[in-house]
């Protein structure tokens, strides 16, 4: 029986989706990849009363007084936050903050996963799977959206990322992604998403984005990915003011394209920007080489994570002090 469980969950890009069903049928689908080095960790202790130290505590505990009825856990904890994903930034920090308490509690009390369920129950992953997914395992993540209400998102296809290709992303500290109940009302008074767009994503998805990465293709992949990102920047532009939702990302990683990164966009509502090169040298040239450097912006170059979350667990048996035995 463990005392302690630490999780670390990865941040996310979503890069685009493969359809947006009408307003009461069909399903989404989406493109996503897990990234190593910016993730949420949290720990989960047994204690006598709850207690939360750090970030997002409200959010935490309601997820544990939520979870733990569902589970029928009658104990208090101590969850100290690490560290998190910046919030509404586009990188899935609600999910992951979400899998995290699930994945934590789960592993304290010697319960079986049930990741995706409980995700549906904290009502996560409505349209997107792909944060979901990336707790299990990382690379390129494609889903294929709800079959049912009461499920988590189907994932369809699974493809490791190269090592040493590289994300440079650009964020902007000003602004925050449409979340909550204005991303609800943005998808109600959007049009019908047509038919073509959804044709074009879903071709470019098969012939172009998957074997390109399976071939180690970057020029294809970036192209692949552009192409799946006008398409929906022109969807969304209604909502959020253009292809981009700040202009000062956009201007920036039109930079980086201006000097040598390919796959140029925006991850989910933004406002964080995104990038591709071949390696973490040729990263670091191209943001020298930009000179994107202003105030409220901050550039990052990370790896892709290929792996899903990681859990430590603790456990000091009176005998003989601390150890530590690590998993998944």
């Amino acid at each position: 029986m463990s005392d302690s469980v630490t999780i670390q969950v990865p941040a996310r890009l979503h890069l685009g989706f493969l359809d947006i069903p009408g307003k009461t049928s069909g399903r989404f689908g989406s493109i996503g990849l897990p990234l190593e080095t910016i993730s949420t960790v949290l720990t989960v202790a047994r204690a006598r009363e709850t207690s939360v130290e750090g970030g997002e505590q409200a959010r935490i505990r309601a997820h544990i007084t939520k979870l733990s009825t569902h589970l029928g856990i009658d104990s208090h904890h101590k969850v100290i936050v690490h560290r998190t994903i910046p919030s509404h930034s586009g990188l899935g920090s609600g999910t992951q903050l979400a899998l995290a308490v699930s994945a934590a509690l789960r592993t304290l009390h010697q319960l079986p996963f049930a990741i995706r369920d409980d995700a549906v129950f904290l009502g996560r992953g409505t349209r997107s799977g792909i944060g979901i997914a990336a707790f299990d395992r990382g690379g390129l993540i494609i889903d294929a959206g709800k079959g049912q209400d009461d499920q988590a998102p189907t994932v369809i296809s699974r493809i490791p990322f190269p090592e040493n290709w590289r994300i440079i992303l650009v964020f902007d500290h000003r602004h925050e992604g449409i979340h909550g109940e204005a991303e609800i009302a943005a998808f109600r008074a959007l049009p019908p998403f047509a038919e073509t767009s959804s044709a074009t994503i879903c071709r470019t998805t098969l012939m172009a984005l998957m074997p390109s990465l399976i071939e180690g293709d970057l020029a294809a992949f970036g192209k692949a990915v552009e192409t799946i990102q006008a398409e929906i920047g022109r969807y969304f532009t209604p909502a959020q003011g253009g292809l981009f939702t700040s202009k000062a990302v956009e201007a920036a990683v039109r930079k980086l394209a201006v000097h040598g990164a390919v796959g140029i966009g925006q991850s989910s509502w933004g406002p964080t920007g995104f990038a591709f090169s071949e390696s973490q040298e040729a990263a670091e040239q191209i943001v020298d080489d930009a000179g994107i450097d202003q105030p409220g912006l901050s550039t990052r170059i990370v790896p892709a994570r290929n792996l899903g979350a990681k859990i430590t667990q603790t456990v000091m048996p009176p005998q003989f002090g601390l150890r530590q035995g690590r998993f998944h």
